[in-house]
């Protein structure tokens, strides 16, 4: 069996339902998945623990769509990707992408780094980390202090 395809992938708009109990995103597939609890609020940016899985989400200004993009997934097949419509990025070491107008990712270590702007993303910015064991569920309510532009 080969290994899972780690390209690039851009996301395409999914369903998403904002509730008390979490965030629910629907996938174009059919398939959804709830992200549980009300997300912890944070300002600028997020650093993952090593080795979490790091999934970002984007609302449009309805709240009722987005996109979400997985942040150095290597689990997840291409075809599965793109058929549920999630992205995926891959950043090394270092690195920085901007994975939409006002979402930069990056890389440090083991750790993913999200640094976001709100304002400039038009739409709420949601992390959710989590791997085996917990799930954490965050949004980014404001921009970084210094500005996007220090993390491009």
């Amino acid at each position: 069996m080969s290994a899972p395809s780690r390209s690039d992938v851009p996301p395409t708009s999914i369903g998403i339902d904002l509730r008390e109990e979490g965030v629910v995103v629907e996938y174009l597939d059919g398939r959804t998945t709830l992200y549980r609890g009300v997300p912890e609020s944070v300002e600028g940016s997020l650093t993952a623990g090593p080795g979490k899985e790091t999934h970002v989400l984007v609302t449009d200004p309805t709240e009722t769509e987005g996109v979400m993009t997985y942040v150095n997934d290597y689990k997840t097949d291409e075809a599965i990707l793109e058929d549920s419509g999630v992205g995926r990025v891959t950043v090394e070491d270092g690195e920085t992408d901007e994975v939409f107008p006002g979402v930069v990712v990056g890389r440090n270590g083991q750790r993913n780094e999200v640094i976001a702007d709100p304002e400039i993303a038009g739409g709420r910015v949601f992390v959710f980390v989590e791997d085996g064991w917990s799930e954490g569920s965050f949004e980014i309510v404001e921009g970084p202090e210094e500005g996007l532009d220090a993390y491009r």
